[in-house]
Parts: C-alpha cells; sequence; structure tokens
C-alpha cells in the first residue's frame, strides 16, 4: 500500500485524498488550519458555487490559461460526476442562472461536510494545525516531508507519493499564502508569476468615490487594453458595484481575467445596452419633449438611479439649470454617446486579500496533464489553484480543483 501525502485540506486536497484513498493508498492530509474547506466557505459569498452545469466541451471556453491542459482532468471528472458525488452522498444541489450549481440549503458548509465526512469514511487520516516546511526528493523522486505541529519538534515522514494542494495566493486569510509556490520552486519547478484575478478595479476617475455602494444592474461593459487598442480584450453584460477605489461586482471580476497587471486599460461601460444609439436618442428625445420647460438636471429621473444623475450631468458638461428646449442637438448627441460609452481610466486590481483566486502558478509545461505528476520529480503531482490555470467566475475554478485534485489522486498510487 503506498503512502500518500495531501498538503492541504481545501476542495481539491479533500478531493485527491478521497481518490487516492479509494485507489488503494495510504493517505495523510496535513492542514495548517484548524478546519477544512477554509476557502471553500466563503465562495460564492457563502453559499458554494459547486460547479457549473454547462456542457463539457463549453467548459474549456471559460478557462482563460492553458485550458488545453485541463482536457485529461475534466473528461476524467467532469461537473456531472462532481454533482453526482455531492447528490449520492445526501447533498442536494440546484441549478440557477448562468448554469451556476448550488448546495439548495445555499450553506457552503453543506459542501465541506459532504467532503470531508467522504474523506474520513474512506480512511484518510487528517492532521489539522500541522504546518508542512518541506518536500524532500532523492534521486528524481518524492521521498519525505518535514511537518510541524504547534511547539512540536519538526517532524520528518517517509511517502512515496506527495500531492500538493495548497492553493494559490488569494484570500491569504484562509491559508492560502504561496507555500506550494515554495515546495514546487524548491524542487526545480518554474512558477509563472503569481497576480490577483476574478478582482475588482481601480480606476483613475474620482466620481466613483460619488457612487460608491451604487449596484446597476444589465450593464454592458467592454475594455481595451493599451497594447490591443482596435478591438477589446473584453466584452461582457452583467452586474457592476461602484465603490470608493473604482468598481467592481460579478462583471468587472469577469473582466479582470483578461487584464495585463502594469498595462493601463480602458473600460467604457454602456448604461443602456438594451437600446442602439439611435433608439436611445429617441428614448432621449421623447423625454425632453415631455419636460421643455424643466431644468437638464430635472429630466433625468427616467434614465438614471439618483445617485447617479448629478455624475452623468458633470460628465456632460451641460449646465444642469439649463432649460432642456435650449439643447442642442450636438449636446444631446454626445450625452447619448456619454450614456453608451462612459469611460473608466483602469489603473490597476486590489491585492490578493480580494482576489477570488491566483493567476500564475506552477507551469503546466512541467507537469503531465494526464496524471498531474511532475515531469520533473517521480512521486510529485499538484492540483488545484496552485497550478497555472484560471477560470472566469461561474463554479468552473471549483471545477478546476475537484477535477485535477481527483486525477491526481488516483494517478498517485500507480
Amino acid at each position: 500500500m503506498k503512502k500518500i501525502a495531501v498538503i492541504g485540506c481545501g476542495a481539491a486536497g479533500m478531493m485527491a485524498a478521497l481518490a487516492a484513498a479509494e485507489s488503494g493508498g495510504s493517505v495523510t492530509i496535513f492542514e495548517k488550519n484548524e478546519k477544512p474547506g477554509k476557502k471553500i466557505y466563503i465562495t460564492g459569498k457563502g453559499r458554494c458555487n459547486v460547479t457549473n452545469a454547462c456542457q463539457v466541451e463549453d467548459y474549456f471556453g471559460f478557462v482563460k490559461r492553458n485550458p488545453r491542459f485541463l482536457y485529461s482532468a475534466v473528461y476524467g471528472f467532469d461537473n456531472s460526476a462532481v454533482m453526482d458525488f455531492f447528490e449520492s452522498h445526501g447533498c442536494k444541489l440546484k441549478v440557477e442562472r448562468g448554469d451556476r450549481v448550488f448546495p439548495v440549503s445555499d450553506h457552503s458548509s453543506d459542501i465541506i461536510n459532504t467532503l470531508y465526512r467522504a474523506v474520513v469514511k474512506a480512511g484518510v487520516d487528517v492532521q489539522f494545525g500541522t504546518t508542512v516546511n518541506s518536500v524532500e526528493s532523492m534521486q528524481g523522486a518524492v521521498s519525505a516531508i518535514t511537518y510541524s505541529k504547534g511547539d512540536d519538534p519538526i517532524t520528518r515522514e517517509e511517502f512515496d507519493s506527495v500531492i500538493v494542494c495548497t492553493g494559490g495566493m488569494s484570500y491569504p486569510s484562509t491559508g492560502s499564502t504561496g507555500d506550494g509556490y515554495k515546495f514546487a520552486r524548491d524542487l526545480g519547478h518554474t512558477i509563472v508569476t503569481p497576480q490577483p484575478s476574478l478582482v475588482p478595479f481601480e480606476t483613475q476617475e474620482e466620481w466613483c468615490k460619488d457612487l460608491q455602494g451604487l449596484s446597476l444592474r444589465n450593464v454592458g461593459l467592454k475594455m481595451f487594453l493599451e497594447s490591443k487598442k482596435s478591438k477589446p480584450v473584453y466584452e461582457g453584460f452583467g452586474e457592476m458595484l461602484f465603490t470608493h477605489f473604482g468598481i467592481s461586482g460579478p462583471l468587472v471580476l469577469t473582466a479582470s481575467c483578461h487584464y495585463e497587471k502594469d498595462k493601463s486599460a480602458k473600460i467604457f461601460l454602456d448604461l443602456k445596452p438594451a437600446l442602439s444609439e439611435e433608439q436611445l436618442d429617441k428614448r432621449v428625445l421623447r423625454d425632453f419633449e415631455e419636460g421643455l420647460n424643466k431644468s437638464f438636471k430635472n429630466i433625468l429621473g427616467g434614465l438614471f438611479p439618483s445617485k447617479l444623475i448629478p455624475v452623468m450631468i458633470k460628465l456632460s458638461g451641460i449646465d444642469p439649470e439649463k432649460k432642456v428646449n435650449a439643447i442642442t442637438k450636438e449636446e444631446r448627441t454626445a450625452f447619448v454617446k456619454l450614456i453608451k460609452n462612459l469611460p473608466l481610466t483602469v489603473t490597476g486590481t486590489r491585492s490578493f486579500n480580494e482576489a477570488i483566486i491566483t493567476r500564475g502558478g506552477v507551469s503546466v509545461k512541467e507537469i503531465n496533464p494526464s496524471t498531474m505528476e511532475s515531469k520533473l520529480v517521480k512521486g510529485l503531482f499538484f492540483a488545484g489553484e496552485v497550478i497555472d490555470v484560471d477560470t472566469e467566475t461561474g463554479g468552473f475554478n471549483l471545477q478546476v480543483a475537484w477535477s485535477t485534485g481527483h486525477l491526481a489522486g488516483e494517478q498517485s498510487t500507480c
């Protein structure tokens, strides 16, 4: 019976441990936190977006980096297999808008508890409050790990395989502090520079602060990078939020997958995406005609939330006291264009503390995609966010964890 060490008791770690135990391994999970799935607990705003129920072949379109690397893992343990696993273990699921899958209870703790119970039932030994200090190799193969618990002296224990499931660097308070990168680097692996992803944007425009807390639904967004001015690197539709530092919300988080660090980016918001410029102009003209003798500032209530009105007036350059019947066609046309293309200048992203996931990690060029085993060190496996693979929001990142964890666990006993 092969001895398997799994570092990390998150989504990838628990799935890897379960698959390894069910494949005949003697498995120990080492987790520095005092409980399992600390990051799972906060996913999906505490509801846990388990996976996405899209067609499997469509899944890879949502993977932003290295989608081909995931083919074997995802097809080997796809979204249907994940849903079947939780349902068969007593955790009922539901599918919501955008094919997002959640537990019926809306409690992420049900996902954690279901998975952890299965792990324990499979005979996995889970060591909480235990920090792995190093992964050792001998003659090109994993040989042992060293770890410590509290004030106890460092212990060295030999293992046949080690599966690194430490996560990335996002939400470091959950324990994701880049430990896996150190283990990989020490064993000769290349680390693609980690960056925050699925993260809010900081913007140059001061007026965002005036809109702090304002949420807009059904907004269009286009993002252009300085190096690719001709066509948008991202174009989407959905919900966004203004903050004291810039913008956030689901639409913005998805756009951040396409942002390149240290590159200036321009975002254009379409506040009325259901209308063409021509249709919007007719709508504005109709509002103007109904309030010919009113001031400009008093006829915008039907177009925008009240908090947005002063900002739109200021950006339009039209005197707020100007009578509507005095507004020129040129002014009206420019105002319509502003509504359809409200500009924002991105100066950067927020930190790892606010990032849902990490972009970057262990280079996929040095991992066998059919097994998740290192090409450099025999018996060393990687799963989950520690690998240089990331996706858009919607349950796709957790599917990476389930699929790569399952594959690594199965193969670790071979």
